[in-house]
């Protein structure tokens, strides 16, 4: 089995903790990884993106080709639109639905929406209002990760929520509970 996803937002999203949650649930799993980043103008809200190619055979390259991706995740909707060329037919986008208007050009956010429901398999919640509703500030990005938990199939979510307690766990117990429980509200909130 296989699984390439690009991971992408803004900076300060907390799109490379996502990332990092991934990677050591497959290397807890047994499960190959090689990722490539692009951080941009991370540090002034700039977009991010990551490559993570996830196998259970070889990986020789850590970019994925056009329209061989099977997951995006996106903190942001724009973000996720900008990225649907590398998607393959059955593949799906799991997006934040909250912009962030951080350009004076920033599309038509109505239009953008629209794009992306017209897409065949999309995942889509406010997941800024959503952890603001359940007193969760800085973990919006743990319940876009528990969204997008099913469809990564090659690690469990059980793997992935093991993996937020030990990248978490030295911020302190507060810290790991707000994640679980952010992971478990994206993973239980219908869509």
């Amino acid at each position: 089995m296989k699984k390439d996803i690009i991971l992408s937002g803004v900076g300060g999203q907390g799109i490379l903790s996502i990332a990092t949650v991934i990677g050591e649930a497959a290397t807890e799993a047994d499960v190959n990884l090689k990722q490539a980043e692009v951080h941009g103008m991370s540090q002034r809200g700039g977009d991010v993106q990551s490559n993570l190619r996830l196998s259970n055979g070889d990986i020789f390259s850590d970019l994925i080709p056009k329209g061989q991706v099977d997951l995006i995740i996106s903190m942001e909707p724009m973000e996720a639109l900008r990225y649907v060329p590398f998607l393959n037919k059955d593949g799906w986008v799991v997006t934040s639905s909250e912009p962030l208007v951080n350009i004076s050009n920033y599309p038509d956010v109505d239009a953008v929406i629209a794009e992306l429901h017209a897409l065949p398999h999309v995942k889509l919640l406010p997941i800024g209002e959503l952890a603001k509703q359940n007193h969760l500030p800085k973990s919006a990005n743990m319940i876009l990760l528990g969204m997008a938990a099913d469809a990564l199939e090659i690690i469990s979510p059980e793997k992935l929520r093991d993996a937020i307690g030990r990248i978490f766990a030295r911020k302190g117990e507060t810290i790991v509970e707000a994640n679980y429980k952010a992971f478990d509200l994206g993973r239980n909130t219908k869509m």
